[in-house]
């Protein structure tokens, strides 16, 4: 099985590529070039293009547009600080064309190229659950059984004193059920019960979501404006 993956998709004046430097990464990166004026293209390793690195969450929910679950699928990527348009949406109810936005470059993939990557999509992620998400112990060079079984023991207490990751979210954040209602660049009104309404601002919804109006579906929300918006 292979370490490293690279599949491009090149067209005439956009290319994208996906790559997985490692198995033992719990993300791959989506890249993308295109052709300056003079023809020649952007060179990624002299920082041109755009690059983002795509979570195991993220990769889930690609898919899910790829294999026909949703029509659509638009949010904010963030990474290093850097917020970056991302949506990936089929051109009409046939599903036969697929329009991938990364930012300014929208790249558009036939039926042949979508089958591709969902199946190179479909691989990395089962190859990345397997890999990526295992624990290890630390080990020291030579180091005896005993020791690698009591440090693995002291590293299992440490995860226990601080917490889990669960326990963090459901003190700061709760997963409600809305329908999107209305929406601006920075908000969706959501209808959380029957005649309520509240703005919640993108940035304090931790979850993906279709923007289709009048879905009901879950939301990750903080609660903080979750309690502002019960007391208004």
């Amino acid at each position: 099985m292979a370490e490293s993956h690279s599949k491009s998709f090149f067209g005439q004046n956009i290319g994208l590529i996906v790559r997985s430097s490692s198995k033992f990464d719990p993300y791959i990166y989506i890249q993308c070039i295109k052709k300056k004026p003079n023809g020649i293209w952007e060179k990624l390793s002299s920082n041109e293009g755009k690059t983002i690195r795509c979570s195991l969450e993220e990769i889930a929910i690609i898919l899910q547009v790829l294999n026909r679950r949703k029509f659509n699928w638009q949010g904010n990527h963030r990474y290093n600080a850097t917020i970056t348009k991302l949506s990936i949406c089929w051109e009409d109810e046939n599903a036969e064309v697929l329009w991938i936005n990364i930012g300014d470059y929208s790249k558009m993939l036939n039926s042949g190229q979508i089958d591709i990557l969902a199946l190179l999509l479909t691989h990395l992620l089962n190859e990345k659950i397997i890999h990526a998400t295992s624990y290890k112990p630390p080990q020291k060079p030579n180091a005896k059984k005993e020791e690698i079984e009591e440090e693995y023991v002291e590293e299992l207490r440490n995860i226990s004193q601080q917490g889990s990751l669960e326990e963090t979210i459901s003190n700061s954040m709760t997963e409600i059920n809305g329908k999107i209602t209305g929406e601006t660049n920075k908000a969706i009104l959501l209808e959380i019960s029957e005649g309520q309404k509240s703005w919640i601002p993108k940035s304090c919804i931790h979850s993906q979501y279709d923007p289709k109006p009048m879905l009901l579906q879950s939301f990750l929300v903080e609660n903080w404006i979750l309690k502002k918006v019960n007391d208004i």
